[in-house]
């Protein structure tokens, strides 16, 4: 595999891998939020431990080390495609027991933002 590829790897970035990690998030964000938005966020967390309010978080920490300050609601609206609020009414929906009861068995595993 070619090193420049690899997920672990030294802090120096290359245009490419850079390019190729951009069109990742891109695409996932596609995915979410225009292919699967009927996947809800507490399933993304009991699943996988993070959600899209985590991606948030994420971008808006990146944007903040890179020197771009960027608050909470607009770093969502980005992940999101439109303002939170809006997705919100859109797809989600309540949590059932269930899911909030998987929820609450893995609370504190989750790597969550």
């Amino acid at each position: 595999m070619d090193p420049r590829l690899s997920p672990i790897r030294p802090m120096q970035d290359t245009t490419d891998v850079t390019a190729i990690e951009a069109a990742v998030l891109r695409r996932l964000l596609n995915h979410l939020n225009l292919q699967r938005p009927d996947v809800q966020n507490i399933d993304l967390m009991i699943l996988a431990g993070f959600c899209r309010n985590c991606l948030a978080d994420w971008y808006r920490e990146a944007a903040e080390a890179e020197g771009l300050p960027l608050d909470r609601n607009a770093a969502r609206e980005i992940v999101y495609g439109m303002p939170f609020g809006e997705w919100k009414d859109r797809h989600q929906r309540p949590a059932t027991p269930e899911q909030l009861a998987a929820f609450e068995a893995l609370n504190g595993k989750t790597g969550g933002s």
